[in-house]
């Protein structure tokens, strides 16, 4: 029935194991999820769960530790050029989100639920979702590691 589409969800580990990963220097904030018609939550909330719980509610990490660990670090890893900062001559990818009511909103119910809190989201110089509304627009391209460690 899958068609080969079949994804699975996996529980591993606990909340202090996921803690101490994240404090260490070497790791860095992605998402495996994969889409599909039941995909994991953090397919859809794996950025705005780490602003808001383990940032702003659990204090894990702080804000700027978070962010960078999501663009500069993250981009320099997979040795990808012309992202991850903003800098001039740099693809223009922002996000705009409130760091007091960010939040990821899917559940293993209702795993396909956009998170709260986010204003923005510019790819690539193109506005994608304007005060809070997403805008059929798309505007992203498959990315290549290079060199990445």
């Amino acid at each position: 029935q899958e068609e080969n589409g079949a994804t699975l969800v996996d529980f591993y580990g606990t909340e202090e194991h996921v803690a101490a990963i994240m404090r260490r220097p070497e790791h860095n904030v992605a998402s495996d999820g994969v889409m599909g018609d039941r995909p994991h939550p953090r397919l859809y909330g794996t950025f705005p769960r780490v602003l808001g719980k383990y940032v702003r509610d659990e204090k894990v990490l702080s804000l700027q530790e978070a962010i960078h660990k999501m663009t500069g670090k993250a981009s320099e890893a997979l040795g990808l050029t012309g992202r991850g900062f903003l800098k001039k001559g740099y693809a223009a990818d922002i996000v705009v989100f409130d760091p007091d009511t960010v939040a990821d909103t899917a559940t293993y119910a209702e795993p396909k639920q956009y998170p709260s809190g986010i204003r923005w989201v510019i790819v690539n110089g193109k506005i994608l979702v304007e005060d809070g509304q997403m805008r059929p627009k798309k505007a992203g391209r498959v990315l290549r590691a290079r060199g990445g460690r």
